[in-house]
């Protein structure tokens, strides 16, 4: 086995012994079926027509063909190098370029492009940047709720999927003063294997800026993967953990491995345990519950806004009662 990576640079210890263990043989549930449907058929035509960019397609997303056929798509901003390694990610680690500052201005061209109900914006994290990329990820929202304002069916809605920032309260505010519709910070992991799975964040801290996103009154939103070596009863607390923070919505899926220079699947999660996760979930209170296999954070994004949206009114209701 090579200690080199396919961008060049030699392998980090975790690397090497991550790719001792062999590529996994997916279970017969891990498949997608593709249903084309005319919203879709005429998004992919644009797509390439237009020369755009997005992460459904080039991540090979398999929730795609339902996505786009709801107009909602996924772009990532702030480069392809992440200052920070996830070891579940595919994004690679790195020295990124100099920040663009027209990126947000395309990334909303591209929105109304595609004429998109819905878009769910994410980025890699920006530690090179004295605010953190926090501009980036704010203008982005702003460009694409100014670009959307006289759209006939209604300005796109947009959901922000950020890094932690390192919870610095002038770069968090940056963000939330943005308005985005939805505001998504992704614990992924339990706390016993947080440190080893997300060695640049802090399981506390990521609770931290769900909660000072909901105080800020955005709707917030997470996700959990599964299968890199929790237990049944730590996602359990964990998904406490997450409400009592203030998360209203929330994603569980399964662990997929990359490369072999990721970390190992240590399980397949079977279908009626994330039945069981989305019923418990359910109880212990989220506005919205998107759990299984191929879920991903952004599948359905549109819809679980919706819901979170129900359930403030409902709530709002009540209390003026």
């Amino acid at each position: 086995m090579s200690a080199v990576a396919p961008d060049g640079r030699k392998m980090l210890r975790l690397e090497v012994r991550n790719s001792q263990t062999p590529i996994e043989r997916k279970p017969e549930w891990i498949k997608t079926r593709a249903k084309m449907g005319p919203e879709y058929t005429a998004m992919q035509k644009l797509v390439k027509s237009e020369g755009l960019h997005t992460v459904c397609q080039e991540a090979g997303c398999p929730n795609i063909y339902e996505c786009w056929e709801d107009r909602e798509a996924t772009f990532l901003i702030g480069g392809d190098q992440c200052t920070r390694r996830c070891d579940f990610c595919q994004i690679d680690t790195g020295k990124p370029e100099a920040l663009d500052r027209d990126e947000p201005r395309r990334v909303g061209e591209s929105v109304v492009t595609m004429d998109l109900n819905y878009a769910t914006i994410t980025g890699v994290a920006r530690d090179d940047l004295a605010d953190g990329g926090a501009w980036l990820y704010a203008e982005t929202v702003r460009q694409i709720h100014a670009q959307t304002a006289g759209r006939e069916a209604g300005r796109t809605k947009v959901e922000l999927l950020i890094p932690d920032f390192n919870a610095e309260a002038d770069a968090l505010a940056e963000v939330f003063s943005s308005r985005p519709e939805v505001l998504a910070h992704n614990v992924e992991t339990v706390p016993r294997i947080f440190k080893r799975i997300r060695p640049g964040f802090r399981y506390e801290r990521s609770l931290d800026v769900i909660t000072q996103a909901r105080e800020a009154g955005l709707i917030t939103k997470s996700n959990l993967i599964l299968g890199m070596g929790e237990t049944r009863e730590e996602v359990s607390d964990a998904l406490r953990d997450l409400h009592d923070a203030g998360c209203e919505l929330i994603t569980i899926t399964q662990y997929l491995r990359p490369s072999a220079r990721h970390h190992p699947v240590e399980r397949w999660v079977k279908p009626h345990e994330f039945v069981e996760l989305k019923d418990e979930a359910d109880a212990i209170g989220y506005s919205g519950v998107m759990s299984g296999p191929l879920v991903r954070s952004s599948y359905r994004a549109g819809r679980l806004f919706q819901q979170a949206m129900e359930r403030r009114g409902t709530e709002s209701v009540h209390q003026t009662v």
